[in-house]
């Protein structure tokens, strides 16, 4: 329900479109949000982690909101971020929002991964794989029932794919009924939609 993925069979917890400093880059174009957006991510991340105990770690990309990010930590979330890196092993998966994460991450960065039958990627490849894990699209879903609609991020899978939710405090979503989401899954798929405390299965079925 907190927007990551585990894998109990490589003991790994995946994590998608962190966007840090996503806050203090809005600032900058004098966009004013509160700026605990980095805060918020890494605590959320601290709590998955400590609740799964992960022997590996994976960022699957976008994990901060421009080149200039890394930068623009502050010390108290740049001692979070060496913290968490040094509970598990940490691979960073390059974005096209970070194509070159900053060098001081402990961990490995790489353009993709492959472990097991799964195919660990930033953005999903136009052409399905069996096993792809990616993230990117930042995929929201809502449902509507007595006259009320809510609105959640999720994760969407056809059982032959998986797309993760964003993770980061202020990154928003697209709608799975977006054309970009039809591009990728040609018929019936679901979206997990996160709740407080478990996600709710929604069959969903792209409109030919």
């Amino acid at each position: 329900a907190c927007g990551a993925a585990f894998s109990p069979a490589y003991s790994c917890l995946m994590f998608a479109d962190l966007h840090l400093e996503k806050g203090s880059s809005y600032a900058r174009g004098r966009q004013f949000l509160p700026p605990y957006d980095s805060a918020d991510t890494l605590r959320r991340m601290a709590q998955a982690i400590a609740r799964h105990k992960p022997a590996r770690v994976i960022a699957l990309g976008d994990s901060f909101h421009d080149r200039d990010a890394a930068d623009r930590l502050g010390a108290q979330e740049r001692s979070a971020l060496e913290t968490l890196s040094h509970a598990a092993h940490f691979t960073w998966i390059a974005g096209n929002h970070d194509p070159h994460p900053p060098s001081w991450l402990n961990g490995e960065v790489v353009q993709e991964l492959r472990l097991g039958g799964l195919l660990l990627r930033h953005e999903p490849l136009a052409v399905p794989h069996a096993g792809e894990v990616a993230g990117h699209l930042h995929p929201c879903a809502s449902v509507a029932k007595w006259g009320r609609s809510v609105r959640r991020r999720c994760f969407v899978s056809d059982g032959l794919r998986l797309i993760l939710p964003s993770f980061g405090a202020y990154t928003g979503g697209l709608d799975v009924g977006d054309a970009a989401f039809a591009s990728l899954f040609t018929g019936s798929f679901h979206a997990y939609m996160l709740g407080t405390r478990r996600v709710y299965a929604m069959a969903r079925r792209i409109a030919v």
